[in-house]
């Protein structure tokens, strides 16, 4: 089972990544990918939250 701090890295590390494809999904005007990619964001914005982490520096789309 893997230990908090590993959940949270991986946690940090997918939330950069769907930040990082919503930005070229909204640049693409790829609506449909955006949408799907927010609900993935939100989820993982939701669990860094209840696991104590600060988004302040890595949240750059605070939606």
């Amino acid at each position: 089972m893997p230990s908090t701090g590993e959940i949270i890295e991986r946690a940090i590390n997918d939330f950069q990544k769907t930040q990082r494809h919503m930005k070229h999904a909204k640049e693409e005007h790829a609506e449909k990918t955006y949408a799907g990619l927010k609900e993935d964001y939100t989820s993982l914005k939701a669990l860094l939250t209840s696991l104590g982490v600060n988004l302040t520096e890595i949240d750059r789309i605070k939606e």
